[in-house]
């Protein structure tokens, strides 16, 4: 590995001097001596001691990224927006995965600290991670960002998105549209952004005057939704025999899987039924057909959380200091959803 002391002994200059320019303290040594130092470590290869500058300076430059499932898309959109903005200002993220796995947090986090980050970003939805995680959070002593769960008292910030506006505006749609004989698959229990979705469905319809029937409003059953289950709870639907001809989806892996199972049963997407999901996951704009679905912007939450964390490092704020943002989400109309068909929804 090169050293300051190979840039020394190649330019002839003293070890002083070599540093400085390196770490940006050289503001009385000539312009020509600097240029000589840095063609001179690029030539040579040269790459800081991330680990000896940190000890120094007591700095890692790096904040902490907890997730509870990177495989997720909901996940995968938010690190991204987090990545992002994070190397904008020379920060490195350091990852850590869940994998839904409750009995994995202590561990997780255990192996953030040891990395001495500056700050922590958690997207927190399950709820399942309850009192434990809020716990973890406080005993780093850092800036502290959860992301899809609301915060009401605690020493860290929030960032969540308005579950219940965005899918009241779905449910407005479709009553818009005609539909009348509505389907509902919500999310599981586990999740934080279950039951606000469910809300804002409910309350949405109240005011409309619309009545669902209970048999056509199912619950996935896992701790987090994925195509398989969305598929088996669409069947479960179609099996009741009872008409819709719109389905709301708690998430577009669900919305997906639902599309799934109608064409499997005859019945086709938008003629037959309307369907709308949430999230706007990468595909939604390019599946057939392409789905109507409430974008949440999930790679605005990463870049928000991100820029509270780098506010509050730039400005020395003591990690009880906390900024709370929600996230308004909208309507992206597209190609799944339709007027109400005059035939009532069944499975063949």
């Amino acid at each position: 590995m090169v050293t300051i002391r190979d840039i020394a002994k190649t330019t002839g200059l003293s070890l002083a001097t070599v540093s400085m320019v390196l770490n940006h303290a050289g503001r009385r040594i000539p312009a020509s001596t600097q240029r000589l130092v840095e063609r001179t470590a690029r030539d040579l290869g040269y790459s800081p001691n991330l680990q000896a500058r940190s000890l120094r300076n007591r700095r890692t430059q790096s904040i902490g990224v907890l997730v509870f499932d990177i495989t997720d898309p909901y996940c995968t959109l938010i690190v991204r927006g987090i990545e992002n903005s994070l190397y904008e200002a020379g920060y490195m993220p350091v990852l850590t995965d869940l994998q839904n796995d409750p009995n994995r947090l202590r561990r997780c986090a255990q192996m953030l600290i040891e990395r001495r980050v500056e700050g922590l970003i958690a997207i927190a939805n399950p709820v399942h991670l309850g009192t434990d995680f809020s716990t973890m959070i406080q005993q780093f002593k850092v800036p502290a960002v959860v992301i899809g769960s609301e915060v009401t008292e605690g020493a860290f910030s929030s960032v969540v998105v308005d579950n219940k506006a965005g899918t009241s505006a779905a449910m407005k749609y479709l009553a818009e549209l005609g539909h009348r004989q509505i389907a509902v698959i919500k999310g599981p229990r586990a999740m934080v952004d279950s039951n606000p979705r469910w809300e804002g469905i409910r309350d949405c319809a109240r005011n409309l005057g619309i009545q669902f029937n209970p048999a056509l409003v199912l619950e996935i059953k896992r701790k987090n939704s994925s195509y398989e289950e969305g598929f088996r709870v669409a069947e479960s639907l179609l099996r009741s025999g009872k008409p819709f001809t719109g389905l709301l989806a708690f998430d577009d892996l669900t919305a997906f899987a639902a599309i799934g199972a109608l064409s499997n049963s005859g019945i086709r997407v938008p003629e037959g039924c309307s369907v709308i999901g949430f999230d706007d996951i990468p595909g939604a704009a390019y599946y057939n057909p392409p789905l109507t679905t409430v974008d949440q912007h999930l790679e605005t939450q990463g870049v928000l959380a991100a820029g509270v964390i780098k506010q509050m490092l730039a400005a020395n704020l003591p990690s009880s200091e906390s900024t709370h943002e929600r996230v308004t989400p909208h309507l992206i109309v597209r190609k799944s959803t339709a007027s109400a068909p005059l035939a009532r929804t069944k499975a063949k």
